[in-house]
């Protein structure tokens, strides 16, 4: 049924997480499936943003980031689950969307929040992706 499943995480917030993650890990031994493991960087935004950070900067970001995921997924994620590290540069919600398309993605699992009421006004990331996956979307609340 499923043989590519994406779980996107913030490494900063365990709630993106700790129930997210079991539910992925209990569908894709199920399935048989391959887990991809994705946090995001965010980008600047702006250009101009930019120039108040030091010259590598973002690359250092990127590579503490990859190191960090490579750790969390060794002490939360069997290791009989197939897993592929994944980190994104950019817009959170646009960076999950990419991912899930570039490897096929069957099923995307994410945490969501309580919404607050800005979130029905502008949508918070695990709304935008469950309205733009082309693929099933697990939402699991705390």
């Amino acid at each position: 049924m499923f043989t590519n499943i994406l779980l996107p995480v913030d490494l900063d917030q365990e709630s993106s997480w700790e129930r997210a993650l079991p539910a992925a890990v209990e569908v894709s031994q199920k399935a048989g499936a391959r887990l991809h493991v994705m946090t995001v960087v965010p980008d600047y935004g702006m250009s101009i943003v930019g120039s108040f950070f030091p010259e590598n900067y973002e690359a250092k970001a990127l590579e503490n980031a990859a190191a960090a995921l490579h750790t969390f997924v060794q002490a939360h994620v069997p290791k009989r689950i197939q897993v592929r590290h994944v980190v994104g540069h950019g817009t959170v919600y646009a960076e999950i969307l990419r991912e899930a398309q570039e490897v096929h993605a069957d099923l995307i699992v994410l945490a969501a929040h309580r919404p607050a009421l800005k979130d029905f006004l502008l949508g918070p990331n695990a709304a935008r992706v469950v309205r733009h996956a082309n693929c099933s979307v697990l939402v699991v609340r705390p």
